[in-house]
């Protein structure tokens, strides 16, 4: 059993952006897939699909790289975890990184990032910072 969904993605696109793998693949869930249609619209992934193996559903993540086989994504942190969520207001989203990276937080709205929930005056939960 799993205690942190979010956390395991975080840490399979990780591990495999380190490892110059083309694709990693995750159990699927409808959160998951918010994150990941979120740092694809930002680019830091090429794609994600969601598949059926042996009947269960895997999301299979398609990583982007720069020159010379950069990874995009050079961190991910995990904010809210399960045993302390992290929570913040509308005034208090932070800039991570000074704007080069972005946070991913789920507000009342869907999932989005900071720069999208300042615009829409929204607080709410922070998954994760990514740069």
């Amino acid at each position: 059993m799993m205690t942190d969904p979010i956390a395991d993605l975080l840490i399979r696109i990780q591990n495999g952006a380190k490892r110059g793998h083309e694709t990693v693949t995750a159990p699927a869930s409808k959160l998951k897939a918010e994150v990941l249609r979120v740092l694809k619209a930002e680019g830091f992934i090429r794609g994600y699909e969601q598949i059926d193996v042996d009947g269960l559903p895997i999301l299979r993540i398609q990583l982007r790289y720069v020159a010379e086989r950069q990874p995009m994504i050079t961190a991910l942190r995990r904010v809210s975890k399960p045993g302390k969520r992290v929570y913040v207001g509308r005034r208090n989203v932070v800039r991570v990184r000074s704007g080069m990276g972005l946070s991913i937080l789920s507000t009342s709205k869907g999932v989005m990032t900071d720069q999208a929930s300042r615009r829409a005056g929204l607080g709410g939960e922070v998954l994760c910072y990514v740069w």
